[in-house]
């Protein structure tokens, strides 16, 4: 602990809730001999959700964690709820603008709120360099390190994976930004200022809902290839997705073990993330248009018709058993089977005819790892509309696919108990009628 009136230094917490191979913290400790360590629990965004949300809850108990292991440190985290420009508007009246670390993101609304940030620093000094500085974390190549040879982004993935796993093996680019108890030293008191904030403070009550826990070892990489396509094996994935999303891993760490383990499978999972960051980096529209623009011309069925096929969707009272207990494991617990993700999301397209972004906007609303990137592209993906998507006449039979990937019923029975009695619903469209409806629409708007 040092002296609060020599503070040097601010360490902005986003979406990196560890103090374990963390660039940006790094970087602050070994550069400031007093960093003021903050978290902002941004007002735009969490009003939105509601006041029970899992992820909030969680992001709450990461900052408990750190906040206790900087108090033994003599530290502790200073917590604002705010619009972050009030918040930094507060801080600089307190103690200055001050160079502020933090790492990168790359979503369209962060980049704005970034930007304000850089000028409201700016506006309050006379430095000649920029106060933000920021450092790529959450990803293993950011947007415009993976490039075609022309200089253009990648939109096809085999491709983009290719290159960068080459030159992944050629600049080893996954160190450990190691942190250690002497630069946690680093680390000052908050001023009297600013009050606590409590959970209640923020409009929120904790969740039932728990974000589960995540094991990633030598056993679990060298099955996942065979098992990561089987919905009932609950070894079989690895539960990291919202650890990735909110930071309480390193993205590099996880990269550093698939490589030592050879598991290229699950390193390309990870360059996926990179692949949608990239997308969604270069074109900030994608959230709400076509990527494919002739996609946007598609007659989406709409009206009181459509309205009740998508509560049934939600609800998971289609009729048909894996897109019915892919959504109640949605609602129950906030996760879904990857699998399952692209089948449900298939159903709701093509068999239902249902605008895409609608279901973006509800896996938007449940999923605890949801990430708006990748959300994105696997919704374009599904839909057809994606830049590297799936064509439009491949259409996922929902029958094959319970057959194929839960030939015992092991995954729908655990989440459709009344599957195979009366009680369990009829089909709300059949499979013949929902495809060429959906064929019928497509063709009709790829004409144009």
């Amino acid at each position: 602990m040092n002296d609060t009136d020599v503070i040097d230094g601010i360490m902005w917490f986003r979406r990196d809730l560890r103090l374990e191979d963390n660039a940006a913290l790094f970087h602050a400790l070994s550069k400031c001999k007093n960093v003021l360590p903050v978290f902002i629990f941004d007002q735009r965004i969490l009003e939105k959700l509601p006041e029970n949300d899992a992820r909030v809850t969680f992001i709450w108990e990461r900052l408990e964690l750190i906040q206790k292991t900087l108090q033994k440190k003599g530290s502790d985290l200073l917590v604002i709820y705010d619009t972050p420009e009030k918040a930094f508007g507060a801080i600089i009246k307190e103690y200055g603008a001050l160079p502020v670390y933090t790492n990168e993101d790359y979503e369209p609304y962060a980049r704005k709120r970034d930007q304000l940030i850089d000028k409201l620093l700016a506006k309050h000094s006379n430095a000649d360099e920029k106060l933000l500085k920021k450092y790529k974390d959450h990803v293993l190549f950011a947007p415009g390190e993976v490039l075609k040879d022309d200089g253009t982004p990648y939109s096809v993935y085999t491709p983009f994976s290719k290159k960068a796993l080459k030159e992944a093996q050629d600049d080893a680019p996954w160190g450990e930004f190691v942190i250690t108890a002497k630069h946690l030293q680093n680390f000052t008191k908050t001023s009297k200022n600013f009050p606590a904030v409590a959970l209640k403070d923020i409009g929120f009550v904790e969740s039932e809902q728990k974000v589960p826990s995540y094991e990633i070892n030598k056993n679990f990489l060298e099955g996942y290839k065979d098992t990561r396509n089987i919905p009932s094996d609950v070894d079989g994935t690895s539960h990291v997705g919202p650890h990735l999303r909110f930071g309480t891993v390193s993205t590099r760490a996880l990269a550093r073990q698939a490589y030592e383990a050879k598991d290229i499978t699950f390193l390309k999972e990870l360059l996926w993330r990179d692949f949608f960051q990239s997308l969604l980096y270069y074109y900030p529209q994608t959230p709400n248009e076509a990527f494919k623009k002739k996609y946007d011309d598609i007659k989406w069925r709409s009206g009181k018709s459509a309205d009740k096929d998508f509560e049934s969707w939600k609800n998971g009272k289609t009729g048909y058993p894996m897109v019915d207990a892919g959504m109640r494991e949605l609602n129950q617990t906030g996760t879904m089977h990857n699998r399952v993700r692209m089948l449900v999301a298939s159903f709701l397209c093509k068999h239902l005819l249902l605008d895409w972004r609608r279901g973006e906007r509800y896996f938007a609303l449940k999923l605890l790892d949801y990430e708006l990137a990748s959300n994105v592209g696997n919704w374009q993906w599904a839909a057809g509309s994606g830049a590297d998507a799936a064509p439009y006449f491949r259409i996922f039979n929902p029958m094959t696919q319970h057959e194929k990937f839960d030939p015992e019923s092991e995954y729908v029975k655990k989440w459709v108990p009344e599957y195979g009695s009366d009680a369990y619903v009829e089909p709300i469209i059949e499979h013949k009628e929902g495809r060429e409806r959906a064929l019928s629409a497509y063709k009709e708007a790829v004409k144009k």
